[in-house]
């Protein structure tokens, strides 16, 4: 969700419990504005909160010129001290996978362990045979992951330049009503992973500037996306059963619109059996 938004934004996905204080909404929309200056942002998203034993994680996203490649993550606990994420690397993936499990703590300093059962001979193998994993790396690792499988953004509102860069398309005036009750006009906001050969087909009206994102309705397993309309069918709301807490709002016929994340940050693997 777009900070300078903040406020008008959170009231749209209330109605799925995705609230926060008021103390909460001030003070993150003093420090986000301290924070695009300090860090020199194009633009800064508050991205949602994930919610630990001891603590909850705020998490803002800073953007770069391009809105897909040049982001930023930071942390915060109380909404005005940030904290910068690091950069998540392959090694980075293996690790958390392997060895972090259950609810996030709310310690960014908490090492999760997970030993690799092998036959011990020495201190120095006993040493080798933990895998050691900090939850701030975990927490780095669960963004990118929710970023990469449920982002969402409608067809239209970002464009890609002749020199690659992915920017905000300003003339982007919004999905119609009828358009917004269909799935196939909402994208996901990464690098494209497939090609959407027979979303091509569909599409009368296909712009390469536009259309190079992957769209959710090829996502596997079928029925992943839950489409609603609420307040009096003003707003479109999609939620997503693959990582419950991922709600994103359109407001048909305008420029509204955006996502934000208020979970445990645990993946639903029960999903495919669910459907």
């Amino acid at each position: 969700m777009d900070s300078n938004l903040l406020s008008y934004s959170l009231d749209f996905v209330a109605s799925s419990g995705r609230i926060l204080s008021i103390e909460q909404r001030t003070a993150l929309q003093t420090s986000m504005l301290i924070l695009k200056k300090n860090y020199n942002f194009q633009r800064v998203m508050f991205w949602g909160k994930i919610l630990g034993i001891k603590q909850d994680y705020f998490i803002a996203q800073g953007r770069g010129e391009d809105e897909i490649k040049n982001r930023t993550y930071l942390y915060s606990f109380n909404c005005m001290d940030w904290l910068l994420l690091p950069a998540v690397t392959e090694s980075m993936i293996e690790e958390v996978t392997k060895t972090a499990k259950g609810h996030f703590i709310g310690d960014p300093s908490f090492v999760y362990e997970q030993n690799l059962y092998f036959q011990i001979e020495t201190e120095e193998e006993a040493e080798s045979n933990v895998n050691k994993v900090s939850e701030e790396n975990r927490l780095s690792v669960t963004i990118q992951q929710i970023d990469e499988d449920v982002s969402v953004v409608p067809r239209g509102a970002f464009i890609r330049t002749p020199l690659g860069p992915v920017h905000v398309n300003r003339s982007f005036a919004g999905l119609s009503e009828s358009e917004a009750r269909q799935l196939d006009n909402f994208l996901h906001f990464r690098e494209p992973k497939r090609a959407n050969i027979l979303y091509l087909e569909r599409m009368g009206d296909w712009c390469p500037a536009i259309d190079f994102l992957d769209v959710l309705i090829d996502d596997i397993p079928k029925g992943s996306w839950s489409l609603q309309f609420e307040c009096a069918s003003r707003v479109c709301l999609l939620r997503s059963l693959l990582w419950f807490g991922l709600t994103f709002y359109h407001v048909p016929n305008t420029p509204q619109h955006g996502y934000i994340y208020i979970g445990n940050g645990l993946k639903n693997q029960d999903l495919p059996f669910m459907l």
